[in-house]
């Protein structure tokens, strides 16, 4: 079992000489039974449908995006019968005009969604996973041929559905969904759909961690192998409403802690807490490079978003006809997929999901004291709304050119007085429950 020795230094208020974070027993089941066959079957599945383009056929049951769609909803819907009536789903549908890029028809686009709703009414925190259904061929146009799109995004398809599989049985006080786009590949259609009615229903998504492509170790060209590391792409800077944050962040010098890049340094502790033999690879990007996937329409509309990725590509099996050439295989097929990687790859995914829907919601009115010069550091806050199971807090402290929280410090109360200079760290907060679940981040604002 892996424990986080989180060094602790005299600080005046009670505390703890030193304070280790254990895993959550829960937690580290619902990893334990991530299951290689299970997801074989569901890239089989996915693979056998022939095509997914997104102008693929909606109606034939058994070729093409529609049959892919009734798949997927068929298997969420299996899976909520395990949730006493808490696991709802369905397709989220709109017919699209040709747009004289990558859409040429009028198109049913239909994003297959399911939620688990949590256990408290008012707890309307919502936490999603994402992959992307369709799939494609050389060219994006081709809607006819073979497009088995196993690792491009049947990976990050299957990886929700067994998530899925795995938390329906779970009760957590937040809700989780899972989405399976459609449209990624004629340009991000299906999350833009989405994001959109997210913003206009006001949703409080506090997280969405988009798999697109998490199962492929070996990269073409330079042939590297690596199946120790997975990327998290984050922004730092947030796109949305930029104009109106820059003046603040530039003062406080919080050009790497945007809501994306605190969800990356999240997902990185938690993530390898629970999946051994794996470093969360954090990519200071939006995506890779001029490129983009399904959790950027979310960031564009303020949503914490990030992109779940291999850590190499191969781009023989990407976007490829099948065919072979020179003795090489070109086609995305299962075959090319390291499974063992993918499993380690989605209990990253898995363990963060149940890590924030158990966590408390995050501490209020989070401020920093400025009013004397001093150098010490007192940081206050509140309880936050939802605190039934509230321990205590965390407060993080890390240099300023760290990429990582280095230092928790943890209190039972609301304020804290800190021996560190605020001119040479940085300081943020989280709630933490009995068991180790801690909310997301908080960096303090100024006290006034």
């Amino acid at each position: 079992m892996k424990k986080l020795i989180l060094p602790l230094f005299f600080i005046p208020v009670a505390m703890n000489a030193q304070q280790i974070v254990h895993k959550d027993a829960e937690i580290a089941d619902y990893v334990s039974q991530v299951n290689i066959d299970s997801l074989k079957g569901h890239i089989n599945t996915l693979v056998s449908f022939g095509t997914r383009h997104t102008m693929s056929a909606t109606t034939d049951p058994k070729r093409g995006i529609g049959a892919a769609r009734s798949w997927v909803l068929k298997k969420f819907k299996e899976y909520g019968r395990n949730t006493d009536g808490r696991m709802e789903a369905f397709i989220q549908n709109q017919t699209i005009q040709p747009d004289g890029k990558r859409i040429d028809r009028p198109t049913d686009l239909g994003n297959v969604i399911a939620v688990l709703h949590g256990t408290n009414p008012d707890d309307k925190r919502l936490f999603m996973v994402s992959g992307h259904l369709d799939s494609r061929v050389s060219d994006v146009m081709n809607t006819k041929d073979n497009a088995p799109g196993a690792n491009d995004d049947g990976s990050g398809v299957a990886a929700l559905i067994e998530s899925a599989r795995i938390l329906s049985r779970s009760k957590f006080p937040a809700s989780i969904v899972f989405v399976a786009f459609s449209g990624e590949e004629q340009g991000l259609l299906g999350s833009k759909m989405l994001a959109e009615k997210a913003k206009n229903e006001n949703w409080q998504l506090e997280a969405l961690l988009n798999n697109d492509m998490i199962s492929n170790h070996l990269s073409s060209e330079t042939n590297l192998t690596n199946t120790h590391q997975l990327r998290v792409f984050s922004e730092g800077l947030p796109q949305y409403e930029l104009d109106k944050k820059a003046q603040g962040i530039r003062t406080l010098g919080l050009e790497n802690d945007g809501e994306a890049r605190q969800l990356a340094r999240y997902i990185k502790e938690t993530g390898e807490r629970y999946t051994d033999h794996l470093e969360v690879k954090l990519i200071y990007r939006n995506d890779r490079f001029l490129r983009g996937g399904d959790h950027t329409p979310f960031v564009e509309k303020g949503f914490p978003a990030v992109r779940l990725t291999e850590f190499n590509e191969n781009f023989n099996h990407q976007h490829q006809d099948i065919r072979k050439e020179n003795g090489i295989q070109y086609g995305d097929l299962p075959e090319f997929m390291d499974f063992e990687y993918f499993k380690k790859n989605v209990s990253v995914t898995l363990s963060v999901l149940a890590n924030l829907a158990k966590s408390p919601s995050q501490p209020q009115n989070v401020k920093i004291e400025v009013e004397k010069l001093t150098h010490f550091t007192t940081l206050s806050w509140e309880k936050p709304k939802f605190s039934d199971q509230i321990h205590g807090y965390y407060v993080l402290m890390r240099d300023t050119d760290a990429s990582m929280w280095q230092k928790k410090f943890f209190c039972k109360e609301t304020s804290v007085k800190l021996p560190y200079s605020k001119d040479n760290y940085f300081f943020a907060v989280q709630a933490v429950t009995v068991s180790g679940n801690e909310s997301l981040i908080v960096i303090p604002k100024i006290s006034k």
